[in-house]
């Protein structure tokens, strides 16, 4: 597969300050990337970069094969949906979707055409008429959509388009731009600081941290393989079980904590360690066993019931394991009390072990 996107080397400074460093990139054709990461971790300097929103200060950029590196934005063939929604108040929606296509002196029966398919795709015929002042925030966003829409380009980039919406109206939108894509099948470039639209939405995730990517891969590798303890961290709601102890040697290995250890037989190492190598173990909430299966797990411990979050389907339950905080789910349909005694347990076959230095994948 082509790639439609390919960024070479690029590093953004604004004076002393590094943003961006010698960062590599290649975006297929057709796929749907998120830039995903904390605030400040340089996902939306990036896409403006794309964009030609910024200049960059060294590298190149790619897009269909054109180098576009010193182009103006509307020579880059891109259409760009913002956070703001950026209507113009005083026309209507139909002026809001014509207006650059006016400008492009694109004739008036074509700007009809593409209007009304736009408007088809995203439901919103029988809002043409209106102001954006008579819109809520979710139809103002679907308007901004069609405005990149109608422009017909090949590469859509969004910049955190749902952070100012409700969250019922976040995930209807969600599923909206997620049957635009499989429709059109562009490329589209999503920037979110969101882990759950980052996983519902993406072929591919690219987690940034500090102006680099830590990983860029699939969401269930994402999950499942996390490269280094930030990703365990930022990927998964709610977040990782984090565990200090140490890798001890020997068959089978295992993982050493204050209390008790963790046979490590059907964990799958990914580099060696040394004996005694300090490490921080980590699993999921919802990798947890509760109750009588929990005996069967590699791992089982008693604890008792600190603090209980009901969720509806899933009740989040807050204890402590080696005198550290730890979280499992259980069922929502479940009765549990505060102070209850539990048994837990679980295959460190689906945890994550990083070295306590580096950080990195053991």
């Amino acid at each position: 597969m082509k790639n439609s996107i390919e960024i070479r080397d690029l590093s953004l400074n604004f004076g002393a300050v590094k943003v961006l460093t010698d960062l590599n990139l290649d975006i297929q054709d057709g796929e749907f990337l998120v830039l995903l990461g904390a605030s400040g971790c340089g996902k939306s300097t990036l896409l403006n970069c794309i964009a030609g929103l910024l200049d960059v200060s060294g590298g190149q950029i790619f897009i269909n094969g054109d180098n576009v590196t010193w182009k103006e934005p509307k020579e880059r063939g891109i259409g760009m949906v913002f956070q703001s929604y950026a209507l113009y108040p005083q026309m209507t929606v139909e002026g809001n979707l014509s207006f650059g296509l006016k400008n492009s002196k694109v004739p008036k029966d074509e700007i009809e055409k593409k209007i009304a398919h736009a408007a088809g795709i995203l439901q919103i015929e029988s809002l043409l008429k209106r102001k954006p002042g008579e819109l809520s925030g979710g139809q103002r966003q679907r308007v901004a959509i069609g405005r990149a829409l109608v422009r017909e380009v090949e590469v859509f980039l969004f910049d955190e388009p749902l952070s100012n919406l409700d969250a019922k109206l976040r995930a209807d939108l969600r599923v909206e731009i997620k049957r635009l894509h499989q429709k059109l099948k562009n490329t589209m470039i999503y920037v979110t600081h969101d882990q759950i639209e980052a996983m519902t939405l993406a072929d591919r995730i690219a987690i940034m941290k500090d102006g680099l990517v830590q990983q860029l891969d699939d969401p269930r590798t994402i999950y499942n393989n996390p490269v280094n303890k930030y990703v365990a961290g930022f990927i998964g709601s709610p977040g990782m079980n984090f565990l200090d102890g140490q890798l001890k040697a020997g068959e089978p290995a295992s993982f050493k904590m204050a209390e008790g250890s963790v046979d490590l037989t059907n964990y799958a190492f990914q580099q060696s360690f040394t004996d005694g190598q300090k490490v921080t173990f980590g699993i999921r909430p919802e990798h947890i066993v509760v109750g009588d299966e929990a005996s069967e797990m590699p791992f089982s411990q008693e604890v008792e019931v600190e603090i209980i979050e009901p969720m509806g389907s899933d009740t989040l339950v807050w204890t402590k394991l080696n005198n550290q905080d730890f979280r499992f789910m259980l069922d929502g349909q479940i009765a549990i009390n505060t102070g209850d005694k539990v048994n837990i347990g679980f295959d460190p076959k689906i945890s994550s072990i990083f070295d306590e230095a580096t950080e990195l994948r053991v």
